[in-house]
């Protein structure tokens, strides 16, 4: 490859480059092993060490306790939105809060299971921020609370997470998880998607605490009881195995940056660097978040003057190695999506790029 481009795209998305060129060096042999880490078996000796280092990595790099299971299962996070309810709502309510596209899908799935309170929406303004403590109404004892960290589609995120009392918090981190340190004591259960900051499409990681998975059903399908796949270790079934072996030299990359501390420290300055462009140029570039303190770390949308105008800034873009900033087909506009992977360089080169097309349109 002459040059790599510097890819925006929402997921999957960019992966680090060190990373792609270690895959390259084991996709024809992993080690000494005769065989490729695409043809190894889960049950094998040689993937036994990718396992157990990429479950130890999650504890030591994203400081989760050892009172939690960590579970490496398939289906997406979409499928998380059905076998959370499942497996805990039971006869009782859970509480959600629609903060976007995902948190609607997760909502849809859950009625079919049980009672769900909407604890706060944004839906009527279009998901522009986020709900303030104040709108935020909790049911008294609910199964669960569950959020949407971070919102690919209306580029909103938490800057900190709710207060939900001695209530389970749940949470969707898909698309921010690793993008700064969280204390995971906080959560009842963690899922997130790899494919936007840990690693290639077809992996879902589930941080479930050991004693609430106690309380979970029993009386619903094998494969979508928790249990199962606490019980045999995520190898209940065939797992991704490449998936989890990319997703452990992503986490070891982390580390090797200095960890979540130093990874945050260089996800503020891509997005000072990104917003502080927009800002300033506010009568052609317009966020559409309209609470600055609610815009997202790893998915910035903007629209500008016309959508004729937008077709020619992404057009431009690509020409110039910019790839991936087309908005979600839904809300339309622009999103740049700059996950863990994606280098400041890369915002450096966009918001040139930005003030050179204002100048020049």
């Amino acid at each position: 490859m002459a040059k790599r481009k510097f890819n925006f795209n929402p997921g999957p998305a960019t992966l680090p480059l060190s990373v792609l060129e270690t895959v390259q060096k084991n996709i024809v042999e992993l080690g000494n092993s005769g065989m490729s880490v695409l043809e190894i078996s889960h049950r094998g000796k040689e993937y036994t060490p990718i396992h157990e280092s990429t479950k130890a990595l999650f504890h030591e790099v994203f400081g989760v306790p050892d009172t939690y299971e960590i579970l490496f299962l398939g289906g997406g996070a979409s499928l998380q939105f059905c076998m959370l309810p499942m497996n805990f709502l039971k006869d009782r309510t859970a509480d959600y809060i629609n903060t976007g596209e995902w948190s609607k899908k997760a909502i849809k799935e859950a009625r079919l299971q049980g009672s769900v309170n909407v604890a706060a929406s944004t839906d009527g303004m279009n998901f522009n921020r986020l709900p303030y403590p104040e709108e935020i109404k909790l049911s008294e004892n609910p199964a669960y609370v569950h959020i949407t960290s971070n919102n690919t589609i209306f580029g909103t995120q938490w800057p900190a997470y709710p207060e939900v009392g001695n209530r389970p918090l749940v949470v969707d981190m898909s698309s921010d998880i690793m993008c700064r340190p969280v204390d995971v004591s906080k959560f009842h259960m963690i899922y997130a998607g790899a494919q936007k900051n840990l690693g290639p499409a077809g992996l879902t990681i589930v941080i479930l605490r050991k004693d609430w998975l106690a309380e979970a059903r029993q009386d619903i399908p094998t494969m979508l009881a928790y249990k199962t796949h606490v019980d045999k270790d995520s190898l209940f079934n065939t797992p991704p195995v490449f998936q989890i072996y990319v997703v452990g030299l992503v986490i070891q990359w982390i580390k090797d940056q200095g960890g979540l501390v130093e990874v945050e420290k260089i996800n503020r300055k891509k997005t000072e660097l990104l917003y502080g462009t927009m800002d300033s140029m506010a009568d052609f570039y317009r966020g559409t978040v309209t609470d600055k303190e609610h815009r997202s770390w790893m998915n910035v949308t903007l629209r500008l003057p016309s959508e004729e105008m937008e077709a020619e800034f992404i057009k431009e873009a690509a020409s110039r190695d910019l790839h991936g900033l087309k908005g979600h087909r839904s809300v339309g506009g622009i999103r740049v999506s700059m996950y863990n992977a994606m280098p400041l360089e890369g915002i450096e080169c966009l918001t040139d790029f930005m003030k050179e097309f204002r100048k020049t349109h």
